[in-house]
């Protein structure tokens, strides 16, 4: 038998701890190590035991999750995943947990509808499963399979339709765990007139505004949460909005953004697929894809699709991946032309759309 997850719980939250203790308690791969109040009492747990993974609130009496992180990754780096109430107010702290050395954001449980019930626990468990290989840095200054849709239940597979041609490059991109970094290292890089970019990060509502704004105060691009019909230009980097799935459309040679509802697809909305064939069905040989380090196979298919309608296709390599899962099944599937470190991808994506 598959030894499980172990999981410590940190949250002021009874009932809290009580629904994550049951979602992961539903998971054949998961178990509940312990929970604790606050940071104090997990301190106390952390001497007793260790887990595999600690899921950590951030607003908590006594000493808030951040400041506990901090400790933590500066002195016994564990897996950490955070779980917030998604506040619109406490998105950009949040997203500072990151930079500590958290490895993922998940949306705190909230008694709602069923759906959203069933959608949370695929993202929890999933979010403390890939926590649980991530390669983990020290802080510095300075399963169960569940029925998975594809990218068909939003958009159709590309055609070979003829379309007004243009020659206007455009980069689609795709991560999850580790991608906050990852992205950040990525698009610092580029140069104010770098083409157009488009982003899916797995990552919950609220955060991605957060998160793009964090990347356009850093970059010399500018970045923006995408909204529905914004265009894409050069020197602008769109990230799809959490909980919203992002197509690249067109319109003669005018390349422009659709936001749109719809299922979880490859467990995600939204969805790396969803982008990666929309780049397929409407940029085709213009595109350049790259897919980042994440857990699963989100981005595979689309990234095959993508080769197979003449877009060159990259992926990052193992040794600069948090977790390798996703780059290495598009690696599988065969819709890879080059595989490359972190470093050394924003220049081969700058060469890639200057070549003809």
């Amino acid at each position: 038998m598959p030894r499980k997850i172990k999981v410590l719980i940190v949250d002021d939250s009874a009932l809290v701890r009580q629904t994550l203790s049951d979602i992961f308690s539903s998971d054949p791969d998961i178990e509940v190590m312990d929970t604790a109040s606050d940071p104090f009492i997990a301190a106390v747990k952390l001497r007793q035991a260790v887990p595999d993974v600690i899921t950590l609130d951030i607003e908590m009496p006594r000493m808030d999750g951040l400041t506990f992180l901090k400790k933590l990754m500066s002195q016994h780096p564990l897996p950490v995943v955070i779980c917030s109430s998604i506040a619109q107010n406490n998105s950009d702290t949040t997203l500072k947990a990151l930079e500590y050395g958290a490895v993922e954001i998940i949306q705190k449980p909230r008694l709602g509808t069923k759906k959203f019930l069933e959608e949370a626990k695929v993202s929890i468990c999933d979010a403390v499963k890939a926590a649980s290989l991530a390669k983990l840095r020290r802080y510095e200054k300075h399963g169960r399979v569940e029925p998975k849709l594809t990218a068909d239940a939003i958009i159709d597979r590309p055609t070979s339709k003829a379309m007004i041609q243009t020659t206007e490059k455009v980069v689609v991109v795709g991560a999850s765990t580790g991608g906050t970094e990852a992205l950040r290292i990525f698009l610092e890089t580029f140069p104010a007139d770098a083409p157009g970019i488009v982003i899916v990060q797995h990552m919950p509502e609220h955060f991605t505004a957060a998160f793009a704004r964090r990347l356009d105060g850093l970059c010399r691009l500018d970045v923006k949460e995408a909204e529905d019909n914004d265009t894409v230009i050069r020197g602008r980097a769109l990230i799809a909005p959490g909980n919203r799935h992002l197509l690249l459309k067109r319109s003669g040679a005018r390349y422009y953004v659709e936001i749109k509802d719809g299922p979880l697809v490859c467990r995600h909305r939204p969805s790396v697929d969803v982008l990666f064939r929309s780049a397929a069905r409407y940029a085709g040989k213009n595109a350049v894809g790259v897919i980042m380090t994440g857990m699963g196979d989100d981005g595979a298919r689309g990234m095959m699709e993508m080769k197979e309608a003449g877009a060159m296709t990259m992926a990052q390599d193992e040794n600069s991946c948090v977790v390798f899962g996703m780059p290495q099944e598009a690696i599988k599937k065969g819709g890879v032309d080059k595989v490359l470190s972190l470093e050394s991808m924003p220049l081969e994506v700058l060469r890639a759309c200057h070549q003809p």
